[in-house]
């Protein structure tokens, strides 16, 4: 006869089942490490690029190479931001990490963007326990972020597409579009006539 199995918090998030997010000893201190992180980068001369790279590096051991993060930057855990080659984030970015959040290469984040991958109870009683689950985050090679855009949990853009400023993107996007708004909806596909050599 088998036992109960008994999952860590952590494992518990990491399976989008329903986690102490708040109060786990385990969490707390990773997400302390990773905001110290955030803070010694943002305190780090730009000039001094070497010691940005090794911040980032051990802030986001998923990073690609060639990637650009200006600060101020904020994670919550790091390990969960898989962020491909040749991308750029600019300053104010917090990338809410509780699942995996997947950028693909060529990216470009415009400034004060928001990725948020936790989910909160409706009801205020089981909201105030501190319980939460979380859904990934996944964003395709050579999309074009808008500043001041809002992701939410669960949301997927395909390649090649761009989001329009200020949108808060609550459903996926397909690849190749232009979409904006809030909600976010698609006004149309992207094509030959985009071409900065049409104008």
């Amino acid at each position: 006869m088998g036992g109960r199995v008994w999952l860590t918090e952590r494992e518990k998030m990491e399976k989008g089942l329903w986690y102490d997010a708040n109060y786990d000893v385990q969490l707390g201190e990773i997400r302390a490490e990773a905001k110290e992180l955030c803070r010694q980068l943002g305190l780090t001369p730009t000039t001094d690029t070497a010691e940005c790279e090794r911040i980032l590096r051990k802030l986001l051991p998923n990073m690609g190479r060639d990637v650009s993060i200006l600060a101020p930057f904020i994670v919550d855990y790091g390990f969960n931001c898989f962020i491909g080659d040749h991308s750029f984030i600019n300053h104010g970015a917090y990338l809410m990490d509780c699942a995996p959040i997947r950028l693909g290469s060529h990216c470009f984040v415009g400034p004060s963007c928001g990725m948020y991958t936790a989910i909160h109870p409706l009801l205020a009683a089981e909201r105030n326990t501190g319980l939460e689950k979380c859904a990934p985050i996944v964003i395709g090679d050579n999309v074009w972020i808008g500043g001041n855009v809002t992701i939410l949990p669960g949301v997927t853009i395909g390649a090649g597409s761009v989001i329009g400023a200020g949108s808060v993107v609550t459903r996926d996007i397909p690849a190749g579009v232009i979409a904006v708004g809030n909600p976010c909806r698609v006004l149309r596909e992207i094509g030959e006539a985009d071409s900065i050599d049409r104008e």
